[in-house]
């Protein structure tokens, strides 16, 4: 079974790079219901014409209405998905029981995924949310890969979808508080902050005095509700400061394993592709709607890749994680998928992840005569190590010269803003198709 690429579609842009880099399908956010909904660039008139866009193209277009809507958004929500859902999106990417029901109850033969905020964890819990008339569960990213392949084999008549790759929320499957206790905006509500992703400085209560003095940081130190004695470590008080926001503290408490409100590592799962695929895994799904259409085509890129290589039985090729390595990261975790990686993998987990060895450069806006347009979007100079992205495949080559839009020799195209000409192999020319990225090496890595 050839299970389905699911990449995020923050723009119409970001939707056209992931078709041309192998997605099947994207999904995007419903104006006002959704959970990106500060970073969501579709309104009416560009979502309409992207969903008959993607159905050109023969490709799948979902749209998450993924709230968790309080009662003031219930009162329009009909109303508001009624032109919506005239346009035609393959399914709804759902998590509130109420919302849902209302959907079905208007439209009853509109499919339904059910999103990863719902929490499903469990067979029984996507026989009932099928029994719902629910048509695909995205299912909990607190899984390990045993227990997906158990609900897989339980529940063969539905399909299921799970992450593969992006951000993990310091919460379960996104149900997070943080960044309503610190700014007030509800990250269920589509107004995350990303407060769990922010600069923070622990300091000591005590180090913080008489700061700390001022701050309500009364807590039990008598002893757990079962009367069992506390670690002495429970009863630290810590503060933390975050970078752009100096002189304000907000207080912490910390245990013997540490403190959980801080920032996680991306999740990474490229090396059990071939797994996935081969418990007949529906749909495998990137998370990043926020995030730039170079992300978007190279990760659609090396999923695709893998995909391919798993159904045509070859073996998992390493450089697949390098590849991912370029991209921005916080470093790379496999999630919950296996508890404990064995150790011919522990280089994956080393600080290499950690580190960006590409950076995005610019876009190929046109070509002519064995040169390419470059729209810069970050530095490159002559002489640096640069990468080639196309739909057709990758090269890599050291810059040798560049010139300006007139003609003129140049040595830096220094940033943004702007639009400067290399050269490329006519082979590679000819093989540019509007899609083409430009990455500067900021790692090289080793040779043979």
């Amino acid at each position: 079974m050839r299970p389905e690429l699911l990449s995020p579609a923050g723009s119409p842009q970001a939707m056209r790079y992931a078709f041309a880099y192998g997605a099947d399908a994207v999904y995007a956010g419903l104006p006002r219901y959704s959970l990106r909904v500060r970073n969501n660039a579709f309104d009416g008139a560009t979502l309409a014409s992207a969903i008959t866009e993607a159905h050109a193209n023969g490709k799948g277009f979902y749209l998450a209405a993924n709230i968790l809507s309080h009662g003031a958004k219930l009162k329009s929500f009909v109303a508001d998905l009624e032109p919506i859902l005239a346009m035609g999106p393959d399914a709804l990417i759902m998590a509130d029981l109420g919302l849902i029901m209302l959907v079905r109850e208007r439209w009853p033969d509109q499919p339904i995924h059910l999103s990863v905020q719902a929490n499903t964890t469990n067979a029984a819990a996507v026989r009932f949310w099928a029994g719902q008339g629910v048509s695909r569960v995205i299912l909990s990213r607190e899984l390990s890969l045993d227990e997906v392949a158990e609900i897989r084999a339980a529940c063969p008549d539905v399909e299921l979808e799970v992450f593969v790759h992006g951000a993990l929320c310091i919460a379960y499957s996104g149900r997070c508080l943080l960044s309503g206790y610190f700014n007030h905006r509800d990250a269920n509500q589509g107004a995350c902050t990303n407060a769990c992703r922010w600069d923070y400085r622990v300091a000591s209560a005590a180090s913080t005095e008489p700061l700390a003095a001022s701050l309500d940081l009364s807590m039990n130190v008598a002893g757990d509700n079962r009367g069992a004695p506390r670690h002495p470590a429970a009863d630290e008080v810590y503060l933390l400061e975050e970078r752009e926001r100096p002189g304000s503290y907000l207080p912490i408490f910390e245990d013997e394993e540490g403190t959980y409100i801080l920032n996680s590592r991306d999740l990474r799962a490229v090396e059990h592709v071939a797994r996935l695929v081969s418990m007949g895994i529906d749909s495998l799904k990137i998370e990043g709607r926020t995030k730039s259409h170079y992300y978007v085509a190279r990760t659609a890129q090396v999923y695709r890749a893998a995909i391919d290589d798993a159904l045509a039985g070859r073996a998992f090729r390493g450089d697949l994680l390098t590849d991912l390595e370029g991209l921005a990261n916080r470093g790379y975790t496999e999630g919950f998928y296996r508890r404990h990686a064995p150790s011919e993998l522990q280089n994956y987990d080393d600080g290499a992840s950690r580190n960006q060895r590409q950076i995005f450069v610019g876009e190929i806006t046109g070509s002519r005569d064995g040169w390419v347009d470059i729209r810069v979007k970050n530095r490159f100079a002559v002489g640096d190590a640069l990468e080639l992205l196309t739909p057709a495949g990758n090269h890599r080559f050291r810059l040798e010269c560049m010139r300006n839009i007139d003609e003129t020799e140049l040595q830096v195209a220094p940033g943004d803003g702007w639009e400067v000409r290399i050269p490329v192999p006519a082979s590679v020319a000819s093989a540019l198709d509007g899609h083409a990225l430009l990455t500067r090496m900021l790692s090289e890595p080793p040779g043979p």
